[in-house]
């Protein structure tokens, strides 16, 4: 055999022409490369960079004074009561929030594929997508009307219904779950369309196969559609992980950490430090910390949901 013929040799390209051209490609990647790289470089590598350096030292930006504490920073939170209630807070929000939207908008996604009207298909789809175009701000501000306890929607249709109307946002027992109502409703939409993507995909023989072997719908749905899913359902749990991890603007809006901090996320904790307090230094360690957990989170996913099939 000619290793030859799979370098273009015997086609009559002369060595030097052939590394020029390699030299030339590796050229055009880079240039290709080097603004995305440069904005990621700017916009995220130094931010986070300049942070670590904040981390170890109390700076007050109004004051332009910066100690050097070393860790002293990283052992304050572990006798900060409020910082470790709002750890908790965050982990409740995400794994309910997170649980609850998989589950809705699974269901949903599979609901919409099912319809064989393309037009009432996209009609379905459409109106599910609608809520995510709109700013998440005016949304929070919106359903803050809706949870009035005076005049809201939902005392309204309670009063309805001869029930006692809630303190949405001021009661400890229900301001969590009410800010997590607003921001599945704001947010489904983009699971809902990745799902029936991934459905799609799934090739119908597989479908075809079990319907011969007499399989029923919650066989085919539990042995076929979730396995065969399993790639889909890792970059939806993964995006949706961090980006609920990260949620501010809604708690910011309708219940700023209150009641009793009982909806206090970590993000919100951490922009009062910085920007109500001025303690730049507490809170770039906290963001340090804070980035570690959805780092190790992630990986974890990544790592438990990691498939080795291709169909």
């Amino acid at each position: 055999m000619n290793l030859g013929t799979a370098t273009g040799r015997n086609k009559g390209i002369e060595p030097g022409a052939e590394r020029a051209g390699r030299k030339n490609g590796r050229k055009f990647i880079y240039l290709s490369l080097a603004p995305v790289l440069l904005l990621f470089g700017v916009f995220a590598f130094l931010p986070i960079g300049w942070s670590l350096g904040l981390s170890v030292f109390k700076y007050n930006p109004l004051s332009g004074s910066a100690l050097f504490v070393g860790a002293d920073n990283y052992i304050r939170m572990l006798g900060d009561s409020v910082f470790l209630k709002s750890l908790w807070v965050t982990f409740k929000f995400v794994i309910i929030a997170v649980m609850v939207n998989i589950i809705i908008t699974l269901m949903i996604a599979v609901a919409i594929q099912r319809i064989r009207t393309g037009w009432l298909r996209s009609l379905m789809r459409t109106l599910f997508f609608l809520p995510t175009i709109a700013p998440l701000a005016g949304t929070a501000i919106v359903w803050s009307t809706m949870f009035n306890f005076n005049h809201g929607l939902f005392n309204i249709l309670l009063d309805k219904m001869h029930m006692a109307p809630i303190q949405w946002l001021s009661d400890p027992h229900y301001a969590l779950y009410s800010v997590i109502m607003m921001t599945l409703w704001a947010d489904i939409g983009y699971n809902i369309v990745l799902f029936i993507a991934g459905l799609d995909s799934i090739p119908d023989m597989y479908y075809e196969a079990a319907i011969l072997d007499g399989a029923s719908r919650w066989h085919i749905f539990k042995d076929i559609t979730l396995p065969l899913l399993r790639r889909s359902m890792l970059f939806i749990s993964v995006t949706t992980v961090v980006s609920y991890f990260q949620a501010f603007a809604q708690f910011q809006i309708m219940t700023k950490g209150e009641p009793f901090n009982e909806t206090r996320v970590l993000a919100l904790h951490i922009y009062e430090q910085a920007f109500s307090n001025s303690n730049m230094g507490y809170a770039s360690a906290m963001a340090t910390v804070f980035l570690l957990i959805i780092l190790v989170v992630t990986l974890l996913q990544l790592k438990w949901g990691r498939t080795e099939w291709e169909y």
